[in-house]
Formats: C-alpha cells, structure tokens, sequence
C-alpha cells in the first residue's frame, strides 16, 4: 500500500524558525529534527549524504520551495522535516531562495512511495494561496493541518 503524504508529517520534525543561513546548515538542523525524536540511527552520516547529493545534483527551488533528499538505508521508513524561513535559504547552483525545505530521508526499497510524497508535495508547494497560509502558520500543528488539508481529495 502505497504512503499518504499524512503518515510522513510530525510535528516533532517541523522547524517554523529556521536559522541557518546557508543550505547545508539548513540540511543539518533539519536533520537534528529528526535525530531527536529518534527516527534516525546515524544523524551526522545522514546529513552527509544529502549534503553530497546536494553538492552532485543541486536541488532547484521553485516557488520558494525545495526538496533536498537522499536514498539510504539509514532509516527504516521515509523520513520528512520541514523548515521554513521568511527571508529564505539560498540552494542550488544559482542560489535561489528556499522559504520551504522538505528534508527526505528515503529507504532504497521505498523510492516509488518517495515519488508519490514528493508529488504530493510539490503540487501543494505549487498554490500561491497555501504557500501564503504555510508561511503566516504560527505553530507546527497549524502548519501540517494546511498541508493535511491541501493533501485531501477537496484541498488543494
């Protein structure tokens, strides 16, 4: 069966302020996100291996939002820590600003429920008028109740 955006979203991994101002430190505070609530063994690897991915195939922001990412078998399950930043995290190779950063840990055996959830994603990331709700959200429930309801069949 496949994976609904909602079983990836935790409150526990949703960082509304940000303070990184550079992508890889943006990846590693998001990945802290994730080792606290201990959904992942090797936190310093893991941030690694996105950042290597990053620095090999730059992720692109479009409408402020982007999705670094990595396949690995450091976690057991899709992992997703989401951190937002009102002035935004420069990515990529042209150093467009992120106000989005959908973090995906991806297990090798799950790349095909990686591609749903990304899809997902990306169609919400896509509506100005939830980009605009996400970034006036005050509290990480708030946040991931807009994305829950921008995931239904009459959201988004």
């Amino acid at each position: 069966m496949a994976i609904a955006l909602a079983d990836l979203l935790d409150t526990r991994h949703v960082k509304l302020g940000l303070r990184s101002r550079t992508a890889e430190t943006a990846i590693r505070e998001l990945v802290a996100a994730l080792a606290a609530s201990e959904h992942l063994s090797e936190p310093d690897k893991f941030a690694e291996q996105v950042i290597a991915r990053e620095q090999s195939n730059p992720s692109m922001v479009e409408s402020g939002v982007v999705f670094p990412h990595a396949r690995t078998d450091l976690v057991e399950k899709i992992q997703l820590a989401i951190g937002r930043k009102a002035s935004g995290v420069p990515f990529g190779s042209n150093g467009a600003r992120a106000n989005f950063i959908f973090l995906i840990g991806v297990p090798q055996r799950l790349v095909s429920d990686y591609l749903v959830a990304v899809g997902a994603l990306a169609r919400i990331a896509r509506n100005d008028v939830v980009r605009r709700e996400l970034l006036r959200a005050t509290t990480p429930e708030a946040f991931l109740e807009i994305l829950r309801s921008a995931s239904s069949p009459e959201g988004a």
